[in-house]
């Protein structure tokens, strides 16, 4: 269904708001399928992103810099997100050793558990949100979309 319709426009969009409202629309679309599949395990999408990003530190420490850096959404309280995790026993949180003003944070076991029974399941969200598209539709709207952010 077209954007017009899905908001009940009743004028003619210009095509340079059509598409920034259809991002927007298909933004927020996402975001709700995402909230829904993680609510079964009492995880946000940003939770999520923090624990896949201490996974990917194989082992290493990462402090709150590195951790917002790679944040996809670069507005989350990356401490709020940590605090949430410490409580879960996802993450665990030290003083470093060299360093005392730094703190960091490692992925525990249970994170880790917790991220390979959900490997296979986001696997096939994505597969089942992205159904109506074929691989090169979805290789043309990456390209459109890294390209729309080069500004």
């Amino acid at each position: 269904m077209s954007i017009e319709k899905e908001i009940k426009s009743t004028v003619k969009l210009d095509e340079k708001d059509k598409t920034v409202i259809n991002l927007i629309y298909t933004n927020n679309w996402l975001k709700e399928k995402v909230h829904v599949f993680f609510k079964d395990y009492d995880l946000s999408q940003e939770q999520y992103n923090v624990l896949r990003i201490l996974r990917g530190q194989k082992g290493h420490p990462a402090n709150l810099s590195t951790i917002q850096d790679r944040m996809l959404n670069k507005m989350s309280n990356t401490t709020r997100l940590i605090d949430k995790l410490l409580k879960k026993d996802f993450v665990t949180r030290q003083t470093c050793a060299s360093n005392r003003r730094k703190i960091e944070i490692f992925i525990t076991k249970k994170g880790l558990n917790l991220l390979t029974e959900l490997d296979q399941k986001v696997k096939a969200s994505n597969i089942e949100i992205t159904k109506s598209l074929s691989n090169s539709e979805l290789s043309q709207l990456n390209k459109l979309l890294d390209k729309l952010r080069t500004q």
